[in-house]
């Protein structure tokens, strides 16, 4: 298991900004060194890409996977702060990752980065899991899976036509941006991802200014420690662990708690989100369509979350449970 045991690590190695990098670069290197004798592996990307991928499905597979008593077993032990238990859990489930990312193939990512992105939700899930409410740890972690996968591919897609140049640099920036908002549980600011990077805030402004929408549902509802906007609306493509029925249920309650805000915050949030028939828009792109500075844009935006968080507490709802029933 040597590069995977890399892949729970989202706060032990919150130094390095390209730890989820790093298992992809030692299998091709593996791979490369393994059939350097065959002139035809150096030619040839899809051999070789293929080779890297088996070499990690048999890594992964002396794995075993957890009986649903090993799956409550261990999400305790996980949950009162044991690494090993958290290890296990991740690792058991790593093929689960595999199986839903192969869905994804031939989107514009190549396996094994839709593989990293969705071990990057796979490691939430095992953050959140509650064993207590009576799922299967698979599909919970399913829809975080998918989650992850669907935004690197969105990502992929939006910074598709720009030079070669930009889109790396700029990936470099949504990696980071992603690994702050788990470790912080906050969108990080532009001063945190130019700190971690070691580079100009101005630079990091710029870049960000480009894909602003990665981290739109991430923003933060309250205070510290307080759960994101992506943790109370329902997934409008797939069902959660409840069903279809529950997630119609939730977002019907969505409708109508945005009906309860003032027309300005309705309107922020449904454009700045997606919801009510809008597609999701940047701070930059809502304040242009309404008249307004990016900065108040985004004060209203903070206000209209405070208030539906209250609307949720007055209705004896806490975002992290209604998530959990997504």
């Amino acid at each position: 298991m040597g590069h995977t045991a890399k892949l729970e690590t989202t706060q032990d190695n919150a130094t390095d900004t390209n730890v989820i990098d790093e298992p992809k670069e030692e299998l091709l290197e593996q791979v490369e060194e393994s059939n350097a004798e065959e002139e035809i592996f150096a030619k040839d990307d899809n051999v070789k890409n293929l080779d890297a991928t088996q070499l990690y499905l048999s890594e992964i597979g002396f794995s075993p996977l957890l009986s649903a008593e090993e799956e409550v077993y261990f999400a305790r032990k996980a949950l009162r702060g044991c690494e090993a238990s958290r290890k296990r859990m991740i690792e058991s489930n790593l093929r689960l990752v595999v199986k839903i990312a192969r869905r994804y193939n031939n989107r514009g990512l190549a396996l094994l980065d839709l593989i990293e992105e969705g071990n990057l939700g796979l490691i939430r899930a095992v953050e959140k899991f509650d064993p207590e409410r009576g799922f299967r740890f698979s599909t919970y972690a399913t829809w975080w899976i998918r989650q992850t996968i669907e935004r690197a591919i969105m990502n992929q897609t939006r910074t598709i036509r720009l030079p070669i140049h930009v889109v790396k640099e700029l990936n470099v920036y949504l990696r980071t941006a992603r690994e702050l908002t788990q470790q912080l549980d906050h969108e990080p600011t532009a001063e945190e991802i130019a700190e971690r990077l070691d580079r100009p805030v101005e630079d990091v402004t710029k870049m960000l200014r480009l894909n602003e929408k990665i981290s739109s549902v991430d923003t933060p509802i309250g205070g510290d420690n307080d759960k994101a906007l992506l943790d109370i609306i329902a997934d409008e493509k797939g069902s959660g662990p409840e069903g279809e029925v529950q997630s119609k249920d939730i977002n019907d309650h969505i409708v109508h708690w945005l009906d309860e805000l003032n027309p300005k915050q309705r309107e922020v949030l449904a454009r700045r989100f997606g919801l009510l028939g809008y597609e999701p828009s940047t701070l930059e792109d809502v304040g242009r369509e309404i008249g307004l500075t990016r900065e108040r844009v985004r004060q209203i935006q903070v206000e209209a979350l405070r208030r539906l968080k209250d609307m949720l507490h007055h209705e004896g709802l806490n975002t992290e449970s209604l998530f959990e029933q997504m």
